[in-house]
């Protein structure tokens, strides 16, 4: 068997033996189980369902949503008017679309996500949460003031067959989300909630990204409702109030929903405390006390629980993987500069009073390396956030292999202009290997990944980032983006965060990229050393403007030059 096809079994075959499993032991949990019980299965995988869509939302995509059932109101709405009105199709398929009309409302709401964030984002789910509520006690559900249940297939008219079904949807769902988080909109998800700058400039739309996760998460919401319907019969508001929703967001925090067993360990908390304390005698709404305690500790940075039993049963090494950048033995070769491939003309910027840049030329040659130096507040990481387009204030052109680029930031990266951050814009929350082909935005063969990660010295592809140290980070980030492909990669201090004693190899494979990657290089960077053995031309900025420009042993001697760093010790 080929690797690929090893790989292939590796992603398909492990989740479709788990889902063989799980139906195997929900059928075993139905034999012998008594009605009551039955009962509360069914409740757990409901609230697993719900479950699973704010672990997308929450837990994957980092945003805030206070209305999960306000989601499921929706599903258990269309179900019930469905079977008012005997539609046709039968309960399964009045399932799906209440999960589709529950997803078309999570993209609507979703949209003010678009602009907001963190407590100004729960506001308004959970407003939406509380005006939903209101509406239904008002109107009530199709068919429950008149007593028209909703029926089971015959198929599972009973609670235990009932459950089994449940079960089954359960595992279609968890699966949707496996594949979902393994492909581009999962990484999508994960890199939006560490870092919209470093989603945009990998060519990712961010609108895209937290639209999906909201749409999935609501269509998850959406068929829990509609399972919640047929459990009852009936659906009743009060299944679906604010502070349901509120709690639900609690638990999984606190569970870490974003793990799928997780979500269902999450679940059967949900379901057992109540019931517990009922047995026990004391009032079930002391549960919301016990998960806003456990929410309390996950959201105060000590870890949620369910992750924490995760870990626990693994006992997974946390080694923390970092570079090894060892000197090559021949001088690396450079291709001759061509003519320019990016040409900045007049490229001015203005905070306020404040002249960031003003009237900025440069151009940067084809198979070439263009570094960018100046003394602090020079406005050089200004220079770079306007070119890549996170300052549409910016006046002046930039043109890429002849084409004006006036587009935003993802709109120029799929251009062919890609760009690094001085700050760690690498997910933790992905392997090395699902980053690179989120940045690369394709899927690389997995040779050429090793092959660019060896050249590197980066840890293997399957290893997690979250096992990885910040300077190797930095140094994957270069690789997404040089999968990629592009035509110019604007790196902003590339090696910070990397040892000393490393600088100067990771120049050495800088040196390359022009002739391996067919990618030309503009560098802002503080090491002369790095820049002495990189860049063949040089421009200088001081005080937003251009002091020097040329090839670097001139720009160097330059008086001008020398005197803008007299007193700037890291230029010495």
């Amino acid at each position: 068997m080929q690797l690929a096809d090893r790989g292939a079994v590796s992603r398909f075959g492990t989740p479709l033996v788990v889902a063989v499993v799980a139906v195997l032991v929900g059928i075993g949990l139905t034999v012998g189980l008594n009605g009551y019980f039955a009962y509360l299965g069914v409740s757990v995988v409901v609230a697993a369902i719900a479950l699973l869509g704010l672990g997308v939302v929450t837990g994957s995509a980092g945003m805030i949503s206070l209305c999960q059932l306000t989601f499921g109101a929706i599903g258990a709405w269309v179900v019930s008017a469905l079977n008012v009105a005997h539609a046709p199709g039968g309960f399964l398929f009045w399932l799906l679309l209440g999960g589709l009309a529950a997803g078309v409302v999570g993209v609507l709401i979703g949209l003010p996500a678009l602009r907001l964030r963190g407590i100004n984002l729960a506001v308004v789910t959970l407003g939406l949460a509380a005006a939903a509520d209101v509406t239904l006690v008002e109107i009530q559900f199709p068919g429950t003031t008149d007593g028209v249940s909703v029926d089971r297939p015959s198929l599972v008219a009973d609670d235990n067959a009932y459950f089994l079904l449940c079960v089954v949807v359960l595992i279609v769902c968890a699966l949707l989300v496996h594949f979902l988080r393994r492909g581009p909109w999962g990484s999508s998800w994960a890199a939006v909630a560490f870092s919209e700058r470093g989603t945009a400039a990998a060519g990712a739309s961010v609108r895209t990204a937290k639209l999906s996760a909201f749409a999935v998460s609501a269509t998850l919401g959406g068929i829990s409702g509609g399972l919640l319907t047929a459990q009852v019969g009936f659906a009743f508001p009060t299944s679906f109030a604010p502070l349901q929703s509120l709690a639900l967001y609690v638990l999984a925090i606190m569970s870490g929903a974003h793990l799928i067993d997780m979500a269902i360990f999450g679940a059967v908390l949900w379901v057992a405390v109540p019931e517990l304390l009922k047995r026990w005698g004391v009032p079930q709404d002391w549960g919301y006390v016990i998960f806003g305690l456990l929410g309390i500790q996950a959201l105060a940075g000590r870890g949620n629980l369910g992750t924490a039993i995760r870990e626990l049963w693994r006992r997974r090494s946390r080694a923390s993987a970092g570079v090894q950048i060892t000197a090559l033995d021949e001088e690396p070769p450079r291709l001759p500069p061509g003519e320019p491939v990016l040409v900045v003309r007049g490229l001015s910027v203005t905070f306020g009073q404040v002249k960031a840049l003003s009237g900025v030329d440069l151009a940067v040659p084809k198979g070439g390396v263009l570094g960018v130096i100046g003394p602090n507040g020079a406005g050089k990481s200004t220079l770079v956030d306007a070119i890549s387009g996170f300052l549409p204030q910016a006046e002046g052109t930039v043109e890429l292999a002849g084409r004006a680029l006036t587009g935003n930031p993802t709109q120029r990266a799929r251009s062919g202009l890609r760009r690094t951050f001085q700050q760690d814009r690498v997910p933790a929350g992905l392997t090395i290997e699902a980053y690179v082909r989120f940045a690369a935005r394709r899927r690389p063969p997995a040779a050429e990944v090793a092959a660019a990660l060896e050249f590197f010295g980066c840890p293997p592809a399957a290893t997690p980032l979250d096992r990885v140290d910040v300077g190797a980070r930095r140094l994957i980030e270069v690789v997404g983006h040089l999968m990629a492909k592009p035509q110019v990669l604007l790196l902003d201090e590339p090696a910070a965060g990397l040892p000393h004693e490393e600088h100067i190899a990771f120049g050495e494979r800088l040196r390359q990229v022009p002739a391996r990657f067919g990618v030309s290089l503009l560098i802002i960077e503080h090491d002369l050393d790095l820049v002495r053995s990189v860049c063949d031309t040089l421009t200088v900025l001081d005080f937003g403007e251009v002091l020097a420009s040329g090839p670097q042993a001139e720009v160097l001697a330059d008086p001008a030059v020398l005197k803008a760093y007299l007193g700037e010790t890291e230029m010495l």
